[in-house]
């Protein structure tokens, strides 16, 4: 048994709780926001490296040994992701400080923030089917609030539809389970996949699969039911528009991967083949909707849906090459699209506008503005040698290698499209000049905060870019465990209960 497996989780909820018990105190409460979440990164380093020197490590509550208990497990996909959590979550409380209200502190901001953290965390440790779907509820309910926080009308517009399309998901999500629970009879993901692989027909197992697939897709915003994230996450904080791109829809991605590789596998002709089509869609319709828009936080919220297709054809293609080329996008993506978000604040600081045609000549009064921009919008269009260009070279390298020509295409074009809407960006917010209709901020520069979190996450990208071996590493390394789960459940589950 390891407690570090527990402490990505415990750490957050230990930290939102003592939030809410310093409601009144403005500087205790940011206090809280920036050691709760160093903590929850230190944890996930702590983690990783026992990961790597014992292997897989389990956590079982109450004492009660799987498939009975509720087990937390931590193999190189988990750690990988809570170690990402922590950057993002630190990330996002650091840039909070100069900008979150002290209404919006004693609405609970810094409580919910951990809350948030915790569900996402406990997301991607859990081995029990039901427990994560108890996790994606306490994400539901802390990123509900977080969007409604403020109580405007595009707020609330777009809280509305989110919690609605999301409710939807958790609604398929459970009726999902009560399938799979009542054809097998457990619900500890290592016994589920030992179970239905001992099943002689797969016809029932595919349909639940569907389900799950379904409900995933939707939490991940893929294609057809992917509209609640364009007109929800440009409406609350930056910061929680950053949280938000950089994780939420990640977990959703990290569930099919879970679900794809360890449990639903009997049937791959199918299941496969419907994830590789809404691969592509998504893909398509993401950058396709984001060339049409004309708001800083509208488009890169579109640009998430189309990069979720890379995520997802990843796991499609379902190759060892393709799948460590999935989970390398899911660690480049979360840095570099929370970064642009966060870089959307800093320009939205400076002009007091997303809108595109209210904003310009910052290159000319920031241009380390301008270049740090560059650095996560190439690196989302995937120009080398940035972190971008190696996550989409190794995803249609795998692509090529089984002649799938149309995927490659279709991941080609929205490479090149989404080039196109950052340098629509660039060109409206940095090179044009300043419209008449806004005032010029000369001299003015964003908080030190703000610039600390961007030219950071930056630098990482860079890193990543330059010196990827490390995290193709550590992604093959996971890609090894999910297409052979036996090292997983063997650590799951105790000798002799399969």
């Amino acid at each position: 048994m390891s407690y570090l497996v527990a402490a990505p989780v415990l750490i957050p909820m230990l930290a939102g709780a003592l939030s809410l018990v310093a409601w009144r105190s403005h500087m205790l409460q940011r206090a809280l926001a920036v050691l709760g979440t160093g903590a929850l990164l230190i944890s996930a380093i702590l983690l990783m490296i026992e990961v790597a020197n014992e292997g897989i490590q389990v956590t079982e509550f109450g004492g009660w040994p799987a498939p009975m208990g509720i087990v937390f497990v931590a193999d190189w996909l988990s750690v990988l992701m809570v170690l990402l959590t922590g950057i993002t979550g630190l990330a996002a409380a650091i840039f909070s400080l100069p900008g979150t209200t002290l209404r919006m502190e004693h609405a609970g901001y810094y409580a919910l923030l951990h809350v948030l953290l915790a569900g996402v965390a406990g997301a991607f440790l859990t081995g029990d089917v039901f427990n994560l779907y108890v996790w994606f509820e306490i994400m539901l309910l802390a990123s509900f609030a977080l969007l409604a926080m403020g109580g405007e009308r595009a707020q609330m517009a777009g809280a509305l539809k989110y919690v609605v399309l999301n409710l939807i998901s958790s609604a398929i999500f459970l009726t999902a389970i009560g399938l799979l629970y009542g054809l097998i009879g457990t619900l500890n993901m290592a016994d589920v996949a030992v179970k239905v692989a001992a099943l002689e027909s797969s016809d029932r197992v595919t349909v639940i699969a569907t389900l799950f697939m379904i409900a995933f897709g939707i939490k991940a915003a893929a294609f057809p039911l992917f509209f609640w994230l364009p007109a929800s996450y440009h409406t609350p904080p930056v910061a929680v528009s950053a949280l938000f791109a950089g994780l939420l829809t990640k977990v959703g991605v990290y569930a099919l991967y879970r679900f794809f590789t360890l449990i639903f596998t009997a049937d791959v002709g199918f299941t496969h083949e419907v994830l590789k089509w809404v691969a592509v869609f998504t893909m398509l319709s993401g950058v396709l909707g984001a060339a049409a828009q004309f708001e800083f936080r509208r488009i890169l919220s579109f640009h998430i849906i189309s990069q979720i297709g890379y995520m997802i054809l990843g796991l499609a293609l379902y190759t060892p090459l393709a799948v460590a080329g999935g989970v390398f996008y899911l660690a480049h993506h979360i840095i570099v699209k929370a970064n642009l978000f966060f870089i959307s604040g800093a320009t939205y600081h400076l002009r007091g506008s997303h809108d595109l045609s209210r904003i310009g000549g910052l290159w000319k009064t920031h241009p380390w503005l301008g270049v740090l921009f560059l650095i996560p919008a190439l690196s989302l269009a995937g120009v080398p040698p940035l972190s971008g260009f190696w996550a989409k070279f190794i995803v249609i390298k795998a692509g090529v290698a089984l002649d799938e020509w149309l995927v490659v295409a279709a991941a080609l074009l929205t490479g090149l499209l989404t080039l196109y809407s950052m340098m629509k960006i660039w060109m409206e917010v940095f090179w044009k000049a300043t419209p008449p209709q806004t005032a010029e901020l000369r001299g003015v520069r964003p908080p030190f905060a703000m610039m600390l979190v961007i030219v950071s996450l930056a630098v990482l990208t860079v890193l990543i870019g330059l010196v990827a071996e490390p995290v193709w590493q550590l992604a093959a390394a996971a890609a090894d465990q999910l297409l052979d789960p036996s090292a997983y459940i063997a650590a799951v589950l105790p000798e002799g209960a399969q």
